[in-house]
């Protein structure tokens, strides 16, 4: 499967030693790091994956970031105790050091209308779920695919009722999100900061709201890895990251 946003991109990781000296990581979470659950409330941590995280983060002096559309708080609780860096609702909440301060982007808020025509329309619908975010809202249909276009016109009618709002696909689900947030403005924020600042990003990523992560990686002077492309799926990415975890120290 190719790369959606490769534009000619390598078709495997740096090596090693040079993404360990002068590299930064930034990893998207669902599909990337862990498996894609029936339920974003299902997904299940790998043993050793947290481990590994925590080595590279410390490998590369910090400069180890989860870049996710889930909040902060859930990728915390998942990945306890990593803590860092994290961009949470693409990019909607940043925290860009190891302390608990997170910077919120002044955006436009969802309508209580949507939200609460999302929920009724999602109780209607066995196996839908409804995933309230403070910038936006997921609806989830892989336990009821046969619900997906029902869904995407309803957030369609929404979005029809103001310009501030777009709707991406995702691994089974459709997404809500203001306009002026996405994963590649929160690479560039992260980069902008220490400990990326001066490092060169590597972004991996699996789905179409990840490809401009990849992008704004590639304008840094980085790189961005599709998953399926080059991985093959989540349990390829964890093998490569405990591969790397595993380098001796120069």
């Amino acid at each position: 499967m190719a790369d959606p946003a490769g534009n000619g991109a390598p078709s495997r990781p740096p090596a090693a030693r040079a993404l360990l000296a002068q590299g930064a990581l930034l990893l998207d979470f669902d599909g990337t790091l862990v498996d894609i659950a029936p339920r974003p409330d299902l997904v299940q941590v790998p043993p050793g994956l947290i481990d590994t995280l925590v080595s590279l983060r410390d490998a590369l002096g910090g400069a180890l970031a989860i870049v996710s559309g889930r909040p902060i708080t859930e990728i915390d609780a998942f990945l306890a105790p990593l803590g860092g860096a994290v961009a949470g609702e693409h990019g909607a909440v940043i925290r860009a050091g190891t302390g608990p301060v997170a910077e919120r982007a002044t955006l436009p808020e969802v309508p209580l209308a949507w939200r609460e025509r999302a929920n009724i329309l999602a109780r209607s619908i066995r196996g839908v779920v409804v995933e309230q975010k403070s910038a936006g809202i997921a609806l989830h249909y892989r336990l009821a695919p046969e619900a997906g276009p029902c869904l995407l016109a309803l957030l369609e009618e929404c979005v029809a009722l103001s310009h501030e709002f777009e709707i991406l696909p995702a691994s089974a689900a459709w997404e809500l999100r203001p306009r002026s947030v996405d994963k590649g403005i929160a690479v560039q924020h992260l980069m902008a900061r220490p400990p990326f600042q001066g490092r060169v990003p590597l972004f991996i990523g699996d789905d179409v709201t990840d490809e401009a992560g990849m992008a704004a990686a590639r304008a840094l002077g980085g790189e961005g890895l599709f998953v399926p492309a080059v991985f093959g799926d989540a349990a390829g990415v964890r093998a490569w990251l405990a591969g790397l975890a595993a380098q001796p120290p120069e």
